[in-house]
């Protein structure tokens, strides 16, 4: 049964989705744990923002595209914060302190869309067992 098939694959693209958002999740959250740390050493360079990557690959075997969480990559172009703590272990000779760059305001806005994107894929997944559970019923008359 073609139809069959055709449900399997989109659980399956679903769940691809489900875990890629997941991990997307995991560096947000890493991101906001870590946006008021300093580094180990004064003067030394604080925690930097890393930025989740997808990549879309063929799976053979479902004979679809799936995605799933690529490199995890490290922000380079957003500067540190800078404050002026002359008294913080962390102050370099001139008494700033760099903190990471973590906008706390952007990761709230990219986990807000992960989420959404992860309810879109639970929904997807929902209404493939209603339909897989209608179909059954149908045969089953």
């Amino acid at each position: 049964m073609a139809e069959s098939a055709d449900f399997l694959k989109s659980i399956a693209v679903a769940t691809s989705g489900l875990r890629a958002q997941a991990g997307r999740m995991r560096v947000i959250s890493e991101n906001i744990a870590n946006a008021d740390s300093t580094a180990a050493t004064a003067g030394g360079d604080p925690y930097r923002r890393k930025v989740p990557t997808f990549s879309s690959t063929l799976d053979r075997t479902l004979d679809a595209r799936v995605v799933s969480l690529g490199k995890i990559r490290t922000d380079n172009t957003t500067s540190f914060r800078i404050k002026h703590e002359p008294g913080n272990p962390a102050a370099d000779a001139d008494g700033n302190v760099r903190y990471p760059n973590v906008n706390s305001l952007i990761e709230m806005t990219d986990m807000r869309e992960a989420q959404r994107s992860y309810e879109a894929n639970l929904n997807i997944i929902s209404a493939t067992r209603r339909m897989i559970q209608r179909t059954l019923d149908i045969l089953k008359a």
